[in-house]
């Protein structure tokens, strides 16, 4: 078992702006253009980009969204209880992690434009995980929640905003 200071150094990781850690471990060379891409994009983008991701159970990977669909790699460690909110505002919640058999899930694919938060599932722990994004990542893309919006348009799920978002 690594400690997560020696997989911070080790992977070369840095602070997410939503929460935990990550590295960009591959951008495509090829890139799409703004032609062919959707109206929602702004721009070009690469074909596909990948990251590795490390949440310790004493933090959350807040609410947010992206456009693009977002596939979810588990690697090492505790697992990681991924909540969405789909655009029809229905909330779910899969396991990202290694128990094949009590229904964690290996690999997930979050869809477009759903919002969508992370935490560990076990104390005094950490998760590592693996995000590849097609079209890939960019900023742009990015919107972090902000509560009290989040609120206003899913107030039925109040709670998990509030336990998955930093204000």
């Amino acid at each position: 078992m690594h400690t997560v200071a020696e997989l911070i150094a080790k992977l070369d990781l840095e602070p997410h702006p939503e929460g935990g850690y990550f590295k960009e471990t591959y951008r495509s060379e090829g890139l799409i253009t703004e032609e062919s891409l959707a109206n929602e994009f702004d721009g070009q983008r690469n074909y596909s980009t990948g990251i590795y991701y490390l949440l310790q159970s004493e933090d959350f990977s807040a609410f947010h969204k992206i456009r693009q669909d977002e596939m979810w790699h588990f690697y090492l460690g505790s697992a990681i209880e991924i909540t969405m909110i789909s655009t029809a505002g229905k909330l779910s919640k899969i396991s990202l992690g290694q128990d094949i058999a009590n229904g964690d899930m290996l690999q997930f694919v979050i869809p477009k434009n759903y919002w969508f938060a992370a935490k560990v599932t076990s104390s005094n722990s950490y998760g590592l995980a693996g995000c590849t994004v097609a079209p890939g990542f960019d900023f742009r893309d990015f919107e972090l929640a902000n509560r009290n919006e989040l609120i206003k348009l899913f107030p039925e799920h109040t709670n998990s905003i509030i336990a998955l978002t930093r204000a």
